[in-house]
């Protein structure tokens, strides 16, 4: 098994940090002398250039002695970019080169917006040149399904630095018609694709007409939970393995990706500096045990952001990982902070668990999930979309019967928690592809 390309990469960019050889050898206490010399850095930039954590640091350590110094550090959150996204700004607006804006998935309605310079972009492009060489080679042709029209997307990225990686780029965009997407693939010859889990889906399971087989050995999972119902139906349909990559605009766009073992991410270490705590209280925890997902910044200069929750839970493997990488591992992301719903005492229902049961079953496209507590007990609707071919008093069936599987629904039917389950299945669309995250709607009446 080859050994991750990031560990080569980020080891390049420690010496160049340090005026090392880049030939020497690469290991953990060098990768840590660099990340607190880094996060010194950023520490300074933010608090002589940002009012928000002029403000915000107030009172903390001005010079950290040693990494674990940082959980003296207070976190960040997504209301606080909400609030006054500017104060975080550290460089002249004229400096800025791309503003994102996240439309708010929580009740305040309020958009996020995250700033990058040039050189900020610059680093997310080196990162996904890296990442993608784990499965990509000069000569590839790499079908993206993700935004490529605007400068500086997330695709228009990914294009850029497959063209420096000697790859050829087939800038498609988000999936709307599963069948042009496979002629595209098909007559392009793309070997790889980049997309989001449902999009990929559509493709795998449209099944209309007799169309050629894309010719992919590589397809790269991005945005959202990657559930293994969706990468057993991927790898049916088509030769190729399924990799999964974690990032977030926040991050820079790129946060880590799989190596050939495939059991979870490598993280672009030498940019962001990566802790899992007790959502609770912003305590490290035990190697093994899930925890929320954290970030640092270590070489933004645009927008630094400082131990910035995620919402993301997850857990650091503890065993080193059989690609022989000098890299921590962090689990594969399943589940958020508030991606979860109590049905009743000791029944919590997931997106993952309706995930993992829905996606299993024959053609299921997509699905949307809502619960309400209209009185005493619970209501779960699921809207799904499956294939036009399968017929939909057998696909009705098949997924009551899988969400009767489901452990939480199980045990909250049991007690009376839940009171009812509503099957609506349809040939039409759920939603219009997005590639915002998935969750469970709640309505609380």
């Amino acid at each position: 098994m080859r050994r991750s390309p990031l560990d080569a990469w980020i080891a390049s960019l420690v010496a160049a940090d340090s005026a090392g050889d880049p030939s020497a050898a690469f290991d953990r206490a060098a990768l840590e002398r660099y990340q607190l010399r880094q996060l010194r850095k950023t520490l300074r930039l933010a608090r002589t250039h940002s009012a928000f954590y002029r403000r915000h640091l107030a009172g903390a350590p001005e010079e950290l002695r040693s990494l674990e110094d940082l959980q003296s550090l207070p976190l960040t959150t997504a209301d606080d970019i909400r609030a006054n996204p500017l104060g975080l700004v550290c460089v002249s607006q004229d400096e800025i080169n791309r503003v994102v804006t996240l439309d708010s998935s929580g009740t305040t309605g309020s958009p996020k917006r995250v700033y990058f310079t040039r050189a900020d972009q610059a680093l997310t492009v080196d990162f996904f040149e890296a990442g993608m060489s784990v499965f990509t080679a000069a000569g590839d042709r790499v079908l993206i399904l993700l935004p490529v029209e605007r400068p500086g997307s997330v695709g228009d990225l990914l294009a850029t630095a497959m063209e420096n990686l000697g790859a050829i780029p087939i800038r498609y965009g988000p999936v709307r018609d599963p069948a042009e997407a496979l002629r595209v693939a098909a007559d392009e010859g793309a070997t790889v694709a980049v997309g989001v889990p449902t999009h990929l889906l559509r493709m795998a399971r449209h099944g209309l007409e007799p169309l050629p087989l894309p010719r992919l050995h590589s397809v790269l999972l991005s945005t959202d939970h990657v559930p293994a119902a969706i990468v057993n139906a991927i790898e049916t349909a088509w030769p190729c393995r399924v990799y999964n990559h974690y990032g977030t605009t926040e991050m820079g766009l790129g946060g880590g990706v799989d190596c050939e073992a495939r059991r979870g991410y490598h993280l672009r270490e030498a940019d962001l500096l990566f802790e899992v705590v007790d959502p609770a209280n912003g305590r490290p925890v035990m190697d093994g045990e899930r925890g929320e997902v954290v970030f640092t910044t270590l070489t933004r200069t645009g927008m630094p952001v400082i131990r910035y929750r995620t919402g993301d839970l997850g857990h650091w493997l503890p065993d080193p990982c059989p690609c022989g990488s000098e890299l921590r591992t962090l689990s594969h992301i399943t589940t958020r902070v508030a991606g979860q719903f109590a049905l009743g005492p000791g029944a919590t229902l997931t997106q993952v668990d309706l995930d993992e049961a829905v996606f299993a079953v024959d053609g299921v496209l997509d699905f949307a999930a809502r619960v309400t507590r209209p009185g005493a007990a619970a209501e779960l609707q699921i809207r799904v979309q499956v294939a036009p071919l399968r017929p939909l008093p057998a696909a009705h069936d098949d997924i009551a019967l899988a969400l009767h599987a489901i452990p939480a629904i199980v045990r909250a039917a049991s007690s009376g928690d839940l009171d009812s389950i509503d099957v609506i299945v349809a040939t039409d669309r759920v939603s219009e592809p997005t590639l915002a995250k998935r969750s469970i709607a709640v309505d609380a009446q």
